[in-house]
This record gives structure tokens, C-alpha cells and sequence, in this order.
């Protein structure tokens, strides 16, 4: 579930994968690797992409449905 939230958002910013990785100061390869399942999500990239979209890293883990906008 992760997986899909990180991509829907990233897309509804219209943002490229290789924006966030600038974002998250890791490689566009990484960053895709988190949106196809391939490679876990540290706790610390998790927390970063919450505050990047404003949303709580429930959200991001599938916790809770709503966005719960920060």
C-alpha cells in the first residue's frame, strides 16, 4: 500500500521520481525501487516524504485512509 500511496502523491504534485530522490538526497533508482515494492523504505525517508506532502506517515503505511493533512 505504501508503494502506491508514495507514487499517487508524487504524481498528484507533478512531480518526477528524480525530483524526490533530489528531495530525499538518494538516487532516482532508490526512489524507484520505493515506488515498485523492490527495496524498504527507512523509517527516516518515510518521515520525510510525510513532511513533503504534508501528510501523516499513517497515511503513507496505510494506517488510515485519510490524508490527514499536516
Amino acid at each position: 500500500m505504501v508503494y502506491q500511496r508514495i507514487r499517487d502523491l508524487r504524481e498528484d504534485h507533478d512531480l518526477k521520481q528524480k525530483d524526490v530522490a533530489a528531495i530525499l538526497n538518494c538516487s532516482q533508482q532508490v526512489y524507484s525501487n520505493y515506488e515498485l515494492g523492490q527495496r524498504d523504505i527507512p523509517t527516516e525517508i518515510l518521515i520525510r516524504l510525510a513532511e513533503c506532502y504534508r501528510v501523516s506517515v499513517d497515511y503513507l503505511l496505510g494506517l488510515t485512509d485519510r490524508p490527514q493533512r499536516l
